[in-house]
């Protein structure tokens, strides 16, 4: 039985699902394809991705696969719950609501883990250490998983480090389709869109500090500077740090960039980014918002020490008042602004993204008995399938090798 908010809402939410449907070709294709086939027959499949429209979808594709389907959210704030109820209405097995508290956040992840599923696909990594630490005996029944996003991954390579990793993973968010698209132009437009829906405010003419320039980074940054701000970029990583200066921007440590900024955006998938000695040198009014997974970043506790009052500014914004009468204003309460501020990355972009998981969930389905206990890319032929779905749904042709050419390519080049 699910634990949802509302069913009431299941027809809102069925609204949402139905509007992405229509801008997801990639999954379209798929859902036909599954419809047929019943790849999934018979097996389960246990989902924690941020609960919303896309991810719904993709939920909906897999259960038309064959699949037993429970799904519950990877952040309490990006549960929609109109979408849960809509999920809940359509069959599945649905737990999770907005706002849930950390004690009710993993009775969530535990209700699905108790699917006792063959397969998981996870966002973050919530499922997998469960299933390392407390649901540890489910270990038996999993074939393998997928991971979305680039924290969770992280955590995968430090538990296959240590010799810890109990099944095959799918690091999905390293696929070329994943991080070229949906790291810089998905967490792009999404995070500006999450800050401009939650403040109201103009970017152009803003100082904008961005941390972190990986994928994520780079998109966040270049819509920046195309929405008229002047951009600062801080970063650990000197080849990074490099990049960005030659891709234009001003880069300089966080301590130099707290003075001059007024939007700070963290990307980094690190603790204590910004912090009390940042705090400290910051303008009035300044604008704080995290764009990781966890709400780790921007340190809350530093910014409760250093503040003598907590005041509501409007929905999703608290300002933090300072014994100096400064206020800093802290986005969606420092979890990621995109999905609990707005709704998440663009439909396009997420077909990408969610065909890799469908297809290489199907993979690992029909390939766990040769894969080891250790992080996997995306074999490449799926990377390819996916961007060439893409390709043909936007009605673009592009050239193929000539038998020669290849000779040519494959030899001395003579």
């Amino acid at each position: 039985m699910s634990i949802i908010r509302d069913i009431n809402l299941a027809p809102e939410g069925k609204a949402r699902i139905d509007w992405v449907r229509g801008y997801m070709p990639l999954l379209n294709q798929l859902e036909e394809e599954f419809e047929r086939d019943k790849p999934f027959e018979g097996k389960k499949i246990a989902v924690s991705v941020h609960l919303e429209a896309k991810t719904a979808y993709l939920a909906l594709v897999l259960a038309t696969g064959g699949a037993k389907v429970a799904i519950t959210g990877s952040n309490p704030l990006s549960t929609q719950d109109p979408i849960a109820a809509a999920l809940a209405a359509e069959g599945l097995n649905v737990y999770a609501w907005h706002g849930a508290t950390d004690e009710e956040y993993f009775e969530h992840l535990n209700k699905t883990l108790d699917l006792k599923p063959d397969i998981i696909i996870d966002d973050g990594g919530d499922l997998v250490h469960l299933l390392h630490t407390t649901r540890s005996e489910l270990v038996e029944n999993i074939l393998g998983g997928c991971e979305e996003t680039t924290t969770g991954v992280l955590r995968l390579r430090a538990r296959e480090r240590e010799g810890e990793l109990k099944f095959p993973m799918i690091a999905v968010n390293d696929a070329y389709c994943k991080y070229l698209f949906d790291n810089r132009y998905g967490t792009g437009q999404s995070v500006w869109d999450g800050i401009m829906r939650t403040t109201n405010l103009i970017v152009a003419g803003k100082t904008v500090v961005v941390a972190g320039y990986g994928w994520c980074g780079k998109g966040v940054a270049a819509k920046a500077k195309g929405l008229g701000a002047n951009v600062i970029v801080t970063e650990v990583d000197p080849i990074k740090a490099i990049e960005a200066v030659m891709d234009g921007f001003k880069v300089m440590t966080m301590e130099e960039a707290a003075p001059f900024g007024d939007v700070f955006i963290t990307v980094t998938g690190c603790n204590r980014v910004i912090r009390k000695e940042h705090f400290e040198k910051m303008k009035d009014g300044v604008l704080l918002a995290n764009a990781g997974h966890f709400d780790v970043e921007i340190d809350k506790d530093d910014l409760r020490e250093l503040s003598i009052d907590k005041k509501y500014m409007r929905k999703n914004i608290d300002g933090y008042i300072l014994q100096d009468g400064r206020t800093l204003n802290l986005l969606a309460d420092g979890r990621l602004v995109n999905l609990a501020s707005g709704d998440g990355h663009p439909a396009e972009i997420m077909d990408m993204s969610f065909a890799l998981q469908a297809l290489s969930a199907k993979y690992i389905l029909e390939n766990h008995g040769s894969m080891e206990n250790k992080v996997y890319e995306v074999p490449e032929d799926i990377d390819k399938r996916v961007a060439k779905m893409e390709l043909e749904s936007m009605g673009i042709d592009i050239d193929v090798l000539l038998p020669e050419q290849r000779e040519y390519l494959s030899g001395w080049g003579e």
